[in-house]
């Protein structure tokens, strides 16, 4: 075991993600015993393995202890240890908005269907249905249509999706962009997704269904202050969204 939880631990460290298929990922996502050791070995260098049921992979992240020491420097504190630059972050907030918050309406929306159809109330429960057949990308040039000039203009915004697509969090097909092994690991949903649906980005979400144009579309300076403003948090190992009094003073 302890050459298997090595092996693991050193793979979620150089490759970042570990497919959710894989024969070690499994193990410590249905074995207790093995996923005690796991978490040991990871907290002894202060990271914890993050994995949700609707993702397809699984990667390390941070303590929660950890955060201040590494993203808290004196009067700044770090929203991401990978160099994005600010417009780069919002970039990243947008891709996750379009794609993984319609993704996962789609996931428990099948989830709910399957309990009402079902007739044996002792039959066993399905898998949650991961990859195309419920993720759905965007296009780059509506993105850019819609959100370019505010995330710094063409150059800028090459710049930043470049970054995005070499760091895993956005895969690129013919200038159409489809969710990466990171995205679904790398933000909290639970803290970040109310923001963005009752926020900065509310009006966004009235595109999911066939992305028609935005419905009183908020100027795109007005958007790139509110995305800065609310931040990211953090469900992975790059990133965090600091206190509240930190994130004020960032964005100001």
């Amino acid at each position: 075991m302890e050459h298997e939880i090595k092996t693991l631990t050193a793979r979620l460290l150089a490759h970042r993600v570990v497919p959710r298929a894989d024969a070690l990922a499994r193990k410590a996502l249905l074995d207790d015993i093995f996923r005690a050791e796991l978490d040991k070995s990871l907290a002894a260098v202060g990271l914890r393995l993050v994995e949700n049921p609707y993702a397809e992979h699984i990667a390390a992240a941070l303590l929660p202890e950890m955060t201040e020491p590494v993203f808290g420097s004196g009067d700044a504190w770090l929203n991401n240890n990978l160099g994005l630059p600010r417009d780069g972050v919002a970039l990243l907030v947008i891709l996750w908005a379009l794609i993984i918050l319609p993704k996962r309406e789609r996931q428990i929306a099948r989830v709910e269907a399957g309990k009402e159809s079902q007739s044996d109330m002792f039959g066993a429960q399905k898998p949650l249905e991961t990859g195309e057949t419920v993720s759905t990308g965007i296009s780059e040039d509506a993105l850019y249509a819609d959100f370019g000039k505010a995330l710094g203009g063409r150059t800028r915004f090459a710049a930043n999706l470049g970054r995005l697509v070499n760091l895993g969090f956005i895969v690129r097909r013919s200038r159409w962009l489809d969710e990466g092994p990171m995205l679904d690991l790398m933000i909290d949903y639970a803290q970040l997704a109310p923001r963005i649906i009752e926020g900065a980005l509310a009006d966004v979400l009235l595109r999911r269904e066939g992305r028609d144009a935005l419905v009183d579309k908020r100027a795109d300076d007005e958007i790139e202050d509110e995305i800065a403003e609310d931040g990211i948090a953090s469900a992975g190992p790059l990133f965090d969204l600091p206190p509240d009094d930190a994130a004020d003073g960032e964005a100001r």
